[in-house]
């Protein structure tokens, strides 16, 4: 609680209300402990803010943050590699509020035609997201770093955006003035997902991973 506490502080964050579960079982399993925050934000002119879904054909997809494919606690190894180890991402409130503000004042100025933070399941995830909201896909090309790609699509590295610009060439320019992180990953357009040319998925088949397995889940015996 003494760190939700900091963040807030540090980020001027209005926290309103909250609940935290640590106790709570289910079929005699104990979950992970729980905190849920509720907070209050004011948008002065419902103009100047950005949705999640992409927004149009051909424009660049712009990554906001360092990548350091960090896996620890992390939704891809408990999904995929089926364990829960490690440390969580560490977490510089500093670095999160001015990466934070950068993207705001994006957002603000309209330079930021979509936006969406990088949290559980990392880059890719949120990338499949802004497509399904969108219901249009997006070709994106591996940063050429020291990450394996596995990483670098999942890994779950805090105070990390994705937004998607027009104009890549001015946006990039005042991350450099700003001393944020940024690069160009990729564009929008087409029917699918695609990573580093050869990695693909259609829109359809994400819509479908995504929306039926409640369906199929309750139709289980």
């Amino acid at each position: 609680m003494t760190c939700i506490g900091a963040a807030a502080a540090a980020l001027d964050f209005p926290v309103v209300s909250g609940n935290v579960s640590f106790y709570n079982e289910t079929s005699g399993e104990a979950i992970l402990p729980t905190p849920v925050i509720g907070g209050l934000g004011l948008i002065d002119d419902l103009s100047r803010t950005a949705r999640v879904a992409f927004a149009g054909e051909d424009e660049a997809i712009v990554l906001i943050g360092e990548t350091t494919g960090w896996l620890g606690a992390s939704s891809y190894l408990q999904e995929v590699v089926g364990q829960r180890d490690g440390a969580p991402p560490p977490v510089d409130l500093t670095l999160e509020r001015k990466n934070g503000e950068f993207v705001f004042a994006q957002i603000a100025a309209r330079h930021a035609t979509a936006c969406h933070d990088i949290s559980d399941g990392g880059l890719i995830v949120a990338l499949a997201e802004m497509a399904l909201a969108g219901d249009l896909g997006a070709e994106i090309e591996p940063a050429d770093q020291d990450v394996p790609l596995h990483a670098w699509l999942f890994g779950e590295d805090q105070a990390r955006y994705i937004l998607t610009t027009t104009d890549p060439k001015a946006m990039l320019a005042a991350a450099e003035e700003a001393g944020v992180s940024a690069a160009v990953i990729g564009r929008t357009g087409g029917r699918s997902l695609t990573v580093g040319g050869s990695h693909t998925i259609s829109i359809s088949e994400l819509r479908n991973a995504h929306e039926m397995w409640l369906p199929d889940y309750m139709a289980a015996p």
